[in-house]
């Protein structure tokens, strides 16, 4: 895909206005993304689960939509951990794929193979939120959106990371977010590549278990501020 920055740039501004835009996201993505899902498509290719789900097709949507089949998970689990965090939020997978699809014109183009790769990135987002620890609030989201850009190279998260962390930072006058943006990126880089995870196996393990096994660390910066940065007065 060919970069188109001015794009970018009128996506983030209406972002900026609204965070509930979440088709912006998309859109930003999009404009920024480059050769990012090309290259994440062909080292997904050559994982082990990458080619499984190549060949099955398989679509994890409807596996995260039945919350009868994931409540009764044993508790701790990963499956029970995502259920509690989409229930607060008020998320639902086909939710996203709703607000994917308001602008996905551009997908139609992609290989069978990289609309797969790329709808499996969607449709996991909030399983990344789930084992990172970063929640759904805005300064959450920025933070798993760093993570992400370290995971994927996609200058989409990059450019939505920098500016939502520019954005909390100035209204709630701490600049320690920048040091807990800058750390849920660096944690990216070393935890195990999520794209090419095998999610299903693991909703019914320990969620514990999980974070150990894909490398995740707890987000100590984040937690340390993210009732400092919610309940921060706006400056008028």
């Amino acid at each position: 895909m060919r970069r188109r920055p001015l794009q970018a740039v009128k996506a983030l501004s209406r972002l900026i206005r609204n965070p509930e835009e979440t088709a912006e996201v998309f859109v930003i993505m999009r404009a920024l993304s480059g050769d990012a899902l090309a290259r994440g498509c062909a080292r997904f290719e050559k994982t082990e689960v990458g080619r499984s789900l190549i060949e099955s097709g398989h679509d994890i949507v409807g596996v995260l939509s039945d919350r009868a089949v994931l409540a009764r998970l044993p508790e701790g689990s990963l499956g029970r951990a995502y259920l509690a965090l989409v229930e607060r939020a008020g998320i639902t997978a086909d939710g996203l794929v709703m607000a994917s699809e308001e602008s996905a014109a551009e997908y139609e183009a992609l290989s069978p193979t990289q609309g797969l790769y790329a709808r499996r990135l969607r449709d996991t987002h909030d399983l990344w939120h789930t084992v990172t620890g970063y929640g759904t609030d805005p300064f959450g989201e920025v933070c798993v959106v760093a993570f992400s850009y370290a995971q994927t190279r996609n200058l989409g998260f990059a450019a939505i990371a920098a500016i939502g962390a520019l954005k909390i930072a100035r209204e709630t006058r701490n600049p320690r977010v920048f040091g807990a943006v800058w750390r849920a990126y660096r944690d990216g880089k070393r935890a195990t590549w999520l794209p090419a995870v095998e999610w299903e196996r693991l909703l019914a393990m320990p969620l514990a278990e999980v974070r150990a096994q894909l490398d995740n660390v707890a987000p100590t910066r984040y937690e340390a501020l993210r009732d400092v940065v919610r309940f921060a007065p706006v400056p008028a």
